[in-house]
C-alpha cells in the first residue's frame, strides 16, 4: 500500500512539474505597518498565455482577511475600493503597487524582514501560491 501512494504521488507531481503557470508573479511583497494597521500586498502579475485570465481573490495565514483592492482620486479625494476580480490580458502585465490595486491584509501577522505566504486565486481553477518579502513603513 506504501510503494502504490507512494507511486500515486510520484505520476501526479510529475504530471505538473512541468505544467506552465498561465502567471508569472514577482516583486510581491507586504508593507508592514506599526501598532497592527492593516497592510498593503504589491506584486507584478504577468499573463504567459494567449487568453485573458481573472484573479478573484487572495488568501494567507498571515492575514485576518485578505481583499483585492484600488485606490483612486475622485475629485481630489483619495480612496479604496474593493475589487471582486482583476483582468490580465492575454500577454498583459497588471501591476499591484501604492496607488493602485494592491492587496489589503487585515489583522496582520507580519514580521518585517520575514516573508509570508500568499495563495492567488484565479477565475480559471488555479491556485497560485507566493512568498512575500514583509518590509517596513518605508518599503524597505
Amino acid at each position: 500500500m506504501r510503494k502504490l501512494l507512494l507511486s500515486v504521488c510520484l505520476v501526479l507531481c510529475a504530471g505538473t512539474a512541468g505544467a506552465a503557470t498561465p502567471v508569472a508573479v514577482s516583486e510581491a511583497w507586504f508593507r508592514a505597518l506599526p501598532g497592527g494597521l492593516p497592510a498593503g500586498g504589491y506584486f507584478t502579475a504577468a499573463n504567459t498565455t494567449g487568453a485573458d485570465i481573472v484573479l478573484t481573490g487572495a488568501r494567507s495565514e498571515a492575514c485576518g482577511m485578505l481583499m483585492l483592492h484600488k485606490s483612486q482620486n475622485r475629485g481630489g479625494m483619495s480612496g479604496m475600493d474593493m475589487v471582486d476580480k482583476v483582468v490580465i490580458a492575454a500577454h498583459g502585465t497588471v501591476r499591484f503597487a501604492p496607488g493602485g490595486y494592491h492587496l489589503m491584509c487585515s489583522d496582520p501577522r507580519l514580521k518585517i524582514g520575514g516573508r509570508a505566504p500568499v495563495i492567488l486565486d484565479f477565475s480559471n481553477g488555479v491556485h497560485i501560491p507566493v512568498a512575500f518579502a514583509v518590509r517596513g513603513a518605508t518599503g524597505k
